[in-house]
């Protein structure tokens, strides 16, 4: 028998074919213990390929994080660098990188329906079926080891009958031969011998049924059952190690699927770089800074040593020597004035906020809370339009399941309904912020309103005050208008006003007076501190950009915020 194994293991490594009952007919702890080992690794495998899905997800996210970073938004700042041709070929690459980044999360969608979710039902079902041959084995076994307990009980009782049976024959014979013993007890010796010669053929007779049964349930185990059991136990096997041979090869067909798009991405941020024309760009900046104006002609000498030969007054002539000033510098303004006026914008610009834009006065307050709710409740759509998007995929996917696994579809869900609920709460928050503000302005404006009645009824006139800051608060920091407009505000009023607004010049002449309403730093280039209640002379309103030009006295004089004073115009105002 060992040597038709022997032959059997031979042929089944040379044909690939073998059966586990006839080669591992006496292994059963260790192939329990490989198809245990085989489990394992067919989880070991689904995890890595649910930690490869999870990447791509990341990865994707990543990436759309980074497209949408640096899309162009609508009624931007920056809405005017696309009509560059390099601005252009750069939103087509982020549009691409955009659906780029989509094939990778259909590549983790595939990887999650066509493995992960296989993988982890199969596993359950192989775990069953593993435990149920295995219960068979048990089983078997533990026929196999009654019907050896079996023959081994009977095989000891035989012999102790036997044993038993000797020693009633010995006492017989001693006792017949013994003539001082009566008759009676050697005939009841000879009974008790007779009997224990029965009990001992009986038991004979048991052992040898046992004994047959016991080899018949042995080749029945060893030739029938156990082959049988592992028999299944390897089409078991090997139905796990196919599938995990398919699984592997749907893996590497779900990335190459999507490599033709990929594909058509790359060619797309290609094509982009291509259109990039340097010429053109060129050509569009001068449109888009070409003034028109003439180069400036040559100085013309102007002679002192020849004198006067007509009269004029001072005034005349201060007024004619002002006059030639401002036009000499005013044509110079593009080279002498910007640099000084931007860094005036940018130090004002500087500084940090509050979340609650408390920092600043309350009508720009309100304007940029009420602008930052704004963009809270788009983002609220946009998450909403998601969700009934979703909703409608999953009820498809329910009802066509072979589109798709619906419970695929409940994460996504659930992060969308708790970045809502985050985005409300913000929401909400902003809300509470923009109704105080908006209540502390309404009673500011009845307060400004009731002091100018008051005021006059005593003076019989009515001041001139300016709009903003009858409803400005003090603020915690510096003032500073919307950064959107600021810069094209100012550009456009200064450009061709603020000539002389650093250098020595004669002083302008007032126009009015204005008082603080709160106190100003002024420790920016080009603006005056002020005091609250301290009443300074205006001379030059506002021009729209929100500051206002005032002298302290001769040597003092810069720019303060509008919305920081209450203004009075007065014709016969006069110098200080």
């Amino acid at each position: 028998m060992h040597s038709n194994r022997g032959l059997s293991r031979r042929n089944c490594l040379e044909t690939m074919s073998c059966s586990w009952g006839t080669e591992l007919w006496d292994q059963f702890d260790n192939l329990e213990k490989h198809t245990q080992w085989g489990i394992e690794f067919l989880e070991r495998y689904t995890k890595f390929v649910k930690e490869r899905s999870e990447i791509e997800l990341s990865y994707a996210k990543q990436i759309r994080n980074l497209s949408k970073k640096y899309q162009l938004k609508k009624n931007s700042k920056d809405e005017e660098e696309f009509k560059y041709t390099t601005c252009r070929a750069f939103l087509m690459t982020l549009n691409e990188l955009n659906d780029y980044a989509g094939q990778h999360e259909v590549i983790a969608e595939n990887l999650s329906t066509q493995i992960i979710t296989e993988l982890s039902r199969y596993t359950q079902e192989l775990k069953a079926e593993r435990k149920s041959h295995f219960h068979d084995g048990r089983r078997a076994q533990q026929h196999i080891e009654n019907s050896w307990k079996q023959l081994e009980s009977s095989k000891r009782r035989f012999e102790r009958d036997c044993k038993e049976a000797d020693r009633a024959q010995h006492y017989f014979d001693k006792m017949d031969a013994d003539i001082n013993v009566t008759k009676a007890d050697v005939e009841k010796a000879k009974q008790q011998a007779q009997m224990r010669h029965q009990i001992a053929e009986d038991s004979k007779n048991e052992y040898l049924t046992y004994l047959q049964k016991f080899n018949k349930d042995q080749h029945e185990h060893y030739y029938t059952l156990i082959p049988h059991i592992f028999q299944r136990i390897q089409e078991m096997e090997e139905r796990r190690v196919g599938r995990v041979r398919e699984s592997m090869r749907v893996y590497t067909e779900v990335e190459r699927k999507v490599l033709p798009i990929v594909s058509k991405c790359l060619d797309g941020m290609t094509k982009a770089a291509e259109s990039i024309e340097p010429k053109m760009d060129s050509k569009q900046v001068v449109e888009s800074y070409k003034s028109g104006f003439e180069p400036p002609g040559d100085v013309e000498f102007e002679d002192y040593s020849v004198s006067m030969k007509r009269a004029v007054s001072e005034s005349s002539f201060l007024n004619a020597r002002g006059e030639s000033r401002r036009r000499s510098r005013s044509k110079l303004w593009p080279l002498l004035k910007r640099n000084k006026l931007m860094s005036l914008l940018l130090s004002l610009k500087l500084g940090t906020g509050q979340e609650d834009y408390s920092h600043l006065p309350p009508e720009q307050r309100r304007k940029k809370l009420q602008a930052k709710l704004n963009d809270i409740n788009k983002d609220i759509q946009k998450e909403m339009d998601q969700r009934d998007a979703l909703t409608k995929m999953k009820d498809v996917y329910i009802k066509n399941p072979h589109l798709g696994d619906p419970d695929s579809i409940d994460p996504r869900l659930e992060e969308i309904t708790q970045g809502l609920e985050k985005l409300q709460l913000e929401a909400h928050k902003f809300e509470g912020w923009l109704t105080e503000v908006e209540r502390k302005l309404l009673e500011k404006g009845s307060e400004s309103q009731r002091r100018q009645s008051s005021h006059f009824d005593s003076q019989g006139n009515t001041p001139l005050t300016n709009n903003y800051g009858q409803n400005r608060e003090s603020p915690d920091g510096s003032y500073t208008e919307d950064p959107s407009t600021e810069t094209t505000m100012q550009f456009k009023s200064r450009s061709t006003e603020f000539d002389d607004e650093f250098d020595d010049e004669e002083p302008l002449p007032t126009i009015g007076t204005c008082k603080a309403l709160y106190p100003f730093e002024g420790q920016n280039e080009g603006t005056i501190s002020m005091a609250e209640s301290e009443m300074l002379y205006v001379i030059e309103e506002d021009k729209g950009d929100g500051w206002t030009r005032v002298r302290r006295n001769e040597d003092e004089e810069g720019y303060v915020p509008t919305s920081y004073i209450k203004l009075f115009l007065d014709t016969n105002a006069k110098d200080p």
